[in-house]
């Protein structure tokens, strides 16, 4: 019988030591792996929030003052007007905010209230030949989707102090027909004392003075959407509005003047806040946004933080409005939705309740003796 002697291995330190190396450099691996995923979730996040960067210019506890800046031929940061014998009107007391020639936007207060209006309809189609389009603008002139504050002011309100708009929030009967590609005018022309355009939450777009030839956004006190109405009822913004979403947007689009030509938001591509010194006299400019659809070098008004806000004077020729039982095309009369010659409304979009939105005002005591509520601008 042959034995076997039965060998035993043991392992040397550097065997040990080796046999441990592919375990170990697995793991190194691995870190190495985790550290650079991690480090590319931070670069993507980064470059987002870049991305999505806004360059403030203006500053906002001392904004111009645009009392008085009326004209009656275009001037850049003035208001041509077309009528420049207002009548007065508008807050009966300066807020506390105005100080001087500037004005604070963060210490200024705002109408109470949030209401809905499910009853708001506001539609954009469009109609024509290939040679001559037309944008048809429809709607009854209230906020879709979008709140307002409480009209007329109530005497318990601390804006009553300041701004006693008696004004009651009332349908109009909006009825537009645009060029879809407008084209420039010989000249500027005026702006009226009234609706000036119309933005994509269907709420009418004025100038940015009040009646009284100064500045409605400093002066006037406004409700959470920077919007009230006027003695016939409509309600309306004389400049940006935190309630419009794509007003903070990079060249975005965010409704439409009477000429055709359409009005933009506060920052251009880069992300960098739009002002005066950007613009033209009529508060517009030259560059390529997104338009019908495309990307294309086109005229168009930009709103801003800073007066006049939003149109200064049209630049292509408008459509001619006037206020009386509703909103209409000069020398047409426009019948209710549903009759007609519209048929029922088409294309509605209805409004949906948006969440809470938080209105700092500080409180007032006693509302002032004098003075007696007017309105907030002249009907056309």
């Amino acid at each position: 019988m042959v034995h076997r002697q039965a060998r035993i291995y043991k392992s040397s330190p550097l065997t040990a030591r080796n046999n441990r190396e592919p375990k170990s450099v697995l793991q190194i691996m691995r870190l190495l792996l985790l550290l650079l995923s991690a480090l590319l979730l931070v670069s993507v996040a980064s470059y987002a929030q870049m991305g999505d960067e806004r360059i403030d210019v203006l500053n906002a506890h001392a904004l111009p003052l645009g009392d008085g800046k009326i004209s009656t031929t275009p001037q850049r940061s003035y208001v041509m007007v077309c009528n420049p014998n207002l009548r007065g009107g508008g807050a009966q007391h300066a807020g506390p905010w105005i100080h001087g020639d500037t004005w604070d936007l963060t210490e200024k207060i705002s109408v109470q209230g949030r209401i809905m209006w499910p009853e708001a309809q506001f539609e954009i189609t469009s109609t024509g030949d290939e040679r001559l389009v037309s944008r048809i603008i429809r709607g009854n002139g209230l906020p879709v989707n979008t709140p307002t504050g409480t009209f007329p002011v109530a005497f318990s309100d601390a804006a009553f102090q300041i701004d006693r708009n008696p004004n009651t929030i009332e349908q109009q009967n909006i009825a537009l027909t645009l060029p879809m590609n407008p084209e420039l005018a010989a000249a500027p022309s005026c702006v009226p004392m009234g609706m000036i355009g119309v933005a994509l939450n269907g709420v009418a777009i004025y100038n940015g003075l009040d009646a009284g030839g100064r500045d409605a956004v400093a002066h006037e006190v406004q409700d959470l959407c920077n919007g009230h109405p006027q003695q016939e009822g409509q309600y309306h913004y004389h400049g940006p509005s935190p309630c419009l979403p794509e007003q903070t947007g990079k060249e975005k689009l965010v409704g439409y003047a009477l000429d055709g030509f359409g009005i933009y938001s506060i920052y251009d591509a880069q992300g960098r806040e739009l002002t005066d010194a950007d613009l033209d006299e009529c508060h517009g400019r030259t560059s390529e946004v997104e338009w019908n659809g495309k990307r294309q070098s086109i005229y168009h008004y930009v709103l801003t933080r800073e007066y006049p806000y939003t149109i200064a004077c049209f630049r292509g020729t408008p459509v001619r409005t006037r206020l009386g039982s509703g909103l209409k095309l000069a020398g047409q009369q426009r019948p209710a939705f549903g009759s007609p010659p519209f048929g029922p409304p088409r294309g509605f979009f209805p409004a949906r309740p948006m969440p809470p939105m938080p209105i700092a005002r500080p409180g007032f005591s006693q509302p002032p003796s004098d003075g007696t509520p007017t309105g907030d601008d002249l009907p056309m």
